[in-house]
């Protein structure tokens, strides 16, 4: 039938019937006025203000940054946190087209939509951070940088990896459009983009560690390592995996009525599943900080406050949760799953921050702290990309692959026969 109802379509009545369709879906589904939308509205109101402000005066107008801490929250949290939380697209995938774990293809499309948006809102506020934003293309266009930056490789790493997560996602806008060839096409392309994206992230995870390789004198000794790029590599593995056990828990909730049958039937053995992979990586993360420490002889250093602080994220953030991670597989516990998982985000967090920011300069007597206009954009950020991704899995095949083929095919049907 809707082979039979796109024949009927004239040439360019598909165009038509696209930009219609298009019109259609950009109408508000559901309630306006509820708590979410008023909050977020607001937070997203007052950073579009603080924004003008930082773009029209300048980072010292809103921010606390300065020549000796040009780096603060925009770069620890929405970049370096941010990617790290990331990480779950590329683990997913290559579990999924590279080790045929077809039990985690339900969460796939989820999974590179969530990353896919986190490197476009999170990479995107690196403009926010320039002193000069014009110049975030210079990498690209070959004017004034040097190839031999680490910079440089992220800035390329991370526009490459965020157009091979759009052509992994690009069959779910085809089937939400209704175009079945362009579909075929797409996902024929899709191992070679997942290939492609893997050894991207792979590259560009432990490129974001390589940045502060230089930062020697500056870091302080419990967290600087020239391991330091290993390390980010490996806990952006359980850091991903992490953010999808608690992204999706919220999402099976929020977006119940768009959840297909394949994924509620295997929510629980997918997260199961997942808080073993988890806990397997944290303990060889563990086992790589125990090595460092060793090495590094940083004895002298847990008798002090710098030491209790360091021993929280170590033991009370990374090891605790590891171990309830185990516990939780083992007695197929989903509650302490996701305890664990947001312990284990929280240990990220504190990880990233403390090498970016928290142990940065620890000597010096003037420190600095965000201010809360750098706090209300963060916030501003997250709550867009909350925005988008709402919109998309309300009118998009995403978190059930047979809503948009059913939908598609009404709307053809309808519209064939008004075309008639």
């Amino acid at each position: 039938m809707e082979a039979t109802s796109i024949r009927i379509l004239k040439p360019g009545s598909e165009i038509r019937r696209i930009t219609r369709f298009l019109l259609g879906e950009l109408k508000p589904k559901g309630r306006i006025l509820t708590p979410f939308n008023v909050i977020t509205a607001l937070i997203m109101l007052t950073g579009i203000v603080l924004l003008t402000i930082r773009f029209i005066w300048g980072l010292g107008s809103i921010t606390n940054l300065s020549q000796d801490y040009p780096w603060g929250l925009w770069i620890g949290f929405d970049v370096i946190t941010g990617v790290a939380f990331a990480g779950g697209a590329y683990v997913i995938v290559f579990m999924v087209y590279i080790l045929g774990q077809e039990k985690y293809h339900p969460i796939a499309r989820v999974t590179v939509l969530n990353g896919f948006l986190a490197y476009l809102f999170y990479a995107g506020a690196l403009l926010l951070d320039l002193g000069r934003p014009w110049n975030v293309i210079n990498p690209i266009i070959g004017n004034s940088f040097g190839v031999s930056s680490v910079l440089f490789l992220v800035a390329w790493h991370f526009l490459l990896y965020m157009l091979a997560e759009l052509v992994e996602f690009s069959p779910a806008i085809a089937e939400w459009l209704g175009l079945d060839r362009i579909r075929r096409v797409l996902k024929a392309m899709t191992v070679g983009a997942v290939i492609f994206g893997i050894t991207l992230s792979c590259l560009h995870q432990s490129g974001l560690g390589a940045l502060y390789l230089m930062a020697k004198t500056k870091i302080h000794p419990l967290w600087y390592s020239q391991f330091i790029p290993v390390l980010f590599l490996v806990s952006s593995v359980f850091a991903g995996l992490s953010m999808v056990i608690f992204e999706g828990t919220i999402t099976h909730k929020v977006f119940q009525h768009r959840v297909g049958a394949a994924l509620h039937r295997s929510h629980d053995q997918i997260v199961l599943g997942l808080a073993r992979i988890c806990s397997g990586v944290m303990f060889v993360y563990l086992f790589m900080q125990l090595l460092v420490f060793v090495h590094e002889r940083r004895w002298g250093y847990l008798g002090s406050g710098w030491g209790a602080w360091f021993l929280l994220e170590i033991i009370g953030l990374t090891a605790v949760p590891a171990a309830l991670f185990l516990y939780a597989f083992r007695h197929r516990d989903l509650k302490i799953t996701r305890v664990a998982a947001l312990f284990t985000l929280l240990g990220i967090v504190l990880n990233r921050l403390n090498v970016s920011v928290i142990s940065f300069k620890w000597y010096a007597a003037e420190r600095y702290f965000p201010s809360w206009m750098e706090v209300v954009v963060t916030l501003a950020v997250i709550s867009a990309e909350l925005w988008v991704f709402r919109w998309i899995v309300n009118r998009m095949p995403v978190l059930d692959t047979a809503l948009a083929g059913e939908a598609r095919r009404l709307t053809l049907e309808r519209e064939a026969r008004s075309a008639a």
